[in-house]
């Protein structure tokens, strides 16, 4: 018996590195972004979200598999896959900015996009910093506090998107207002996929304290 209690508490603990790392991806696949729009003629920083996101799918199947396999859960199972696939979400809008800069030919940062991918990597961190503590809430009302920050940067970013977005309308390059319409909104939505996982850190934090 005691040996199945030891095996089980082994594998919350593996779960929830799981889960920690998928967080830690999103952070870098951020940064790749902030990297990439320094220099958007950096192919390598291109295939370098791609490669962070391929790692990323499989992370998120393995919590996936591990959810499936695992009779007790440190969380409810739902909850962790409800964290795990925003995660996942976050990431796939990541590699989506690169594959749009990349697809269309984007050689120029964009106006307002280099202060958008900067606001993304604090999001991206506040989402990390909130799965590292979801093994042992110590602080529930700081860990609230971290989610309001996340609805902060995404409301800074919202702000950065209506400006970027005014800008362009004053263009009438309609190729140019297509492409970087469609670039303004992969990222507004990939800072909004952050208060995703901050919505649902936030339903488990009033749930288990």
């Amino acid at each position: 018996m005691g040996q199945f209690f030891s095996w089980v508490k082994s594998n919350e603990k593996e779960l929830l590195t799981i889960l920690e790392n998928l967080a830690r991806k999103a952070v870098e696949a951020s940064e790749a972004i902030k990297e990439l729009l320094e220099d958007p003629t950096n192919k390598e920083k291109m295939k370098h979200v791609s490669k962070i996101e391929t790692e990323a799918d499989v992370l998120t199947r393995d919590i996936f598999s591990e959810l499936n396999k695992t009779f007790i859960t440190p969380l409810d199972r739902e909850d962790m896959q409800r964290v795990a696939s925003k995660i996942d979400d976050i990431i796939d809008f990541m590699d989506g900015i690169a594959a749009r800069f990349e697809s269309y030919k984007i050689t120029v940062a964009p106006p307002h996009t280099l202060e958008m991918a900067k606001e993304l990597v604090k999001a991206t961190k506040e989402v990390e910093y909130m799965v590292s503590k979801l093994g042992n809430v110590k602080n529930p009302k700081s860990m609230i506090e971290h989610c309001r920050n996340t609805s902060d940067i995404e409301h800074t970013i919202d702000d950065l998107y209506r400006d970027a977005m005014t800008k362009l309308f004053e263009t009438d390059d309609a190729i140019l207002i297509i492409k970087l319409k469609d670039i303004y909104e992969t990222m507004e939505t990939a800072s909004d996929r952050c208060v995703d996982v901050a919505d649902v850190v936030e339903d488990i934090v009033l749930k288990y304290t």
